[in-house]
């Protein structure tokens, strides 16, 4: 993933224009500063001074060098830039400024998920509803991309898939974006793939989805918003409420779309049904029966025994 650059330029610039006036200390915070742009952006002033080792009094006097009201307003435009990297900090810090017990937690965040949800289903696009579906069921192969925190979502969309798709593979592995890099290399005009991409968005999954398009290959994005990077190369979009107060973003939110769209899949496809009972068959050996004894009993007699000799 990119880093990103080392402090904005307006500000790397500003401290360069007034570095030749400041004091050994206000360079000392300088130097600190430019080198560890992100951590600064994310400390309030007494943690920074302490970090530097100067008084608080010294880290406002470098703010107001630098021709800011103090150090809050110095602090917000060292934040820019970071925005996404650091909106989830700083959405975490605002709820431990207020006291909260496990059940209020435990409260808040199901209705935030709730909340996600609802925004999610009111913000339906039918037409791109129905393109999603054409494309999943015309496509010669799917693709998943999902990679970091998605990687889950996008087991759980191949998992979705599967039965009613002759050839849907996720491509997020232990190998990862080399994986998927390799496999996209052979995706044609007539496969699709699906990038799963929210906040903070990965540059490889950017960049990956990116290559594909360009060879022609269509994309299905399952993404937070229209200024998304994958939303902007996406033929078709489906968009998904993911806000969280503890998380850069919630995964719990995006599960219901995908569940949606497996089976409105599932609803379209052809023998969905035939294909369902051919799941069921073939994991009936595995399953706990009614009686307590009779699915561990056909695992039993369909699975080698290891020797213990």
């Amino acid at each position: 993933m990119a880093v990103p650059a080392p402090a904005n330029p307006p500000l790397a610039q500003r401290i360069a224009r007034v570095r030749p006036a400041l004091t050994p200390s206000h360079r000392q915070i300088a130097d600190w500063v430019l080198a560890h742009p992100l951590r600064a952006a994310t400390m309030p002033i007494d943690e920074l001074a302490a970090t530097v080792g100067v008084s608080i009094a010294t880290a406002n006097r470098f703010a107001r060098a630098l021709k800011f009201d103090g150090y809050a307003q110095f602090r917000a435009a060292l934040v820019l830039g970071f925005e996404t990297t650091l909106a989830p900090v700083e959405k975490l810090r605002s709820k431990l400024e207020h006291s909260a017990t496990a059940a209020e937690v435990f409260s808040g965040v199901l209705a935030d998920i709730q909340h996600n949800i609802e925004a999610t289903r009111q913000s339906l696009d039918p037409q791109a509803c129905e393109r999603a579906v054409d494309a999943i069921l015309g496509a010669r192969r799917v693709y998943v991309l999902g990679l970091g925190a998605s990687s889950w979502l996008s087991g759980l969309l191949q998992r979705g898939l599967d039965p009613y798709c002759d050839n849907v593979q996720s491509l997020a592995t232990v190998e990862s974006a080399s994986f998927a890099a390799k496999t996209l290399a052979r995706a044609r005009s007539d496969d699709l793939l699906i990038a799963i991409a929210f906040p903070r968005y990965l540059a490889d999954t950017v960049l990956l989805a990116r290559q594909a398009r360009e060879a022609g290959v269509p994309l299905l994005a399952l993404t937070d918003r229209v200024s998304s990077p994958v939303a902007r190369i996406a033929d078709v979009n489906l968009y998904i409420n993911v806000d969280s107060h503890y998380f850069a973003s919630s995964e719990a939110s995006a599960l219901p779309l995908i569940e949606a769209l497996c089976s409105a899949v599932a609803h379209r496809a052809k023998g969905s049904v035939g294909a369902a009972a051919r799941v069921a068959e073939s994991v009936l050996p595995w399953l706990h029966g009614a009686d307590g004894r009779a699915g561990t009993q056909r695992a039993s007699n369909r699975t080698p025994r290891i020797s213990t000799k």
